[in-house]
């Protein structure tokens, strides 16, 4: 799923919301895919199907594969806290994210790329793990080379969302990841609690 190549249209119509970024088509066609999917309604789904749905969602969404997710998961459950929310403060914690949501890249799956491809470093070191886990203070930069690359710098986000968990400097393509984010902050439409349900099972 960490390297899904299919049609994101068809995951957001699976959904029925903008998974992977990308709802252009979702307003003209929100109908379920496959060849009958016009006819199909969707169906009222059970206690499991919900908690297995809103995994393959955050799944999705971050780009993960079951076994990263579990582990993730594990360790959310190991911290103090709520275990939903340290989930999402973990996989907002992670490098490609967090490089996405700083506009250094258009999306989860390019950032994910960047960073496999050494163009990122984390506190002056090249880092090319995309789950990495980002701590407080950790300054993420665009490798000094990779600026003068107009393949990379073209699709940097000149108009970003600002999030308070981040600092970033566009003239420099410099951020610092300055704390885990409360979850209430993260926009991200997934519910937590049943992946824990489901998890606890």
């Amino acid at each position: 799923m960490a390297r899904y190549n299919g049609p994101k249209t068809k995951i957001s119509r699976i959904f029925g919301e903008p998974i992977l970024g990308n709802g252009k088509w979702l307003g003209k066609n929100s109908n379920p895919p496959g060849m009958h999917g016009e006819k199909r309604k969707r169906k009222t789904l059970g206690e499991y199907a919900l908690q297995l749905r809103e995994k393959q969602k955050a799944k999705y969404t971050y780009g993960v594969l079951e076994k990263q997710f579990r582990k993730t998961f594990e360790e959310a459950n190991r911290r103090k806290g709520i275990t939903g929310e340290n989930l999402i403060k973990l996989l907002e914690a992670r490098l490609d994210n967090t490089v996405f949501r700083m506009g250094i890249a258009p999306s989860r799956p390019a950032a994910r790329q960047l960073v496999s491809h050494k163009h990122i470093e984390v506190n002056g070191e090249v880092v090319n793990i995309p789950s990495y886990q980002l701590k407080a203070g950790d300054i993420i930069t665009l490798k000094e080379s990779s600026k003068e690359r107009s393949s990379i710098t073209s699709v940097i986000r000149p108009k970003n969302p600002k999030f308070g968990w981040i600092d970033f400097n566009e003239t420099e393509v410099k951020g610092t990841f300055i704390t885990y984010p409360e979850r209430e902050n993260v926009p991200e439409n997934i519910k937590e609690q049943l992946i824990v349900e489901l998890y606890s099972k």
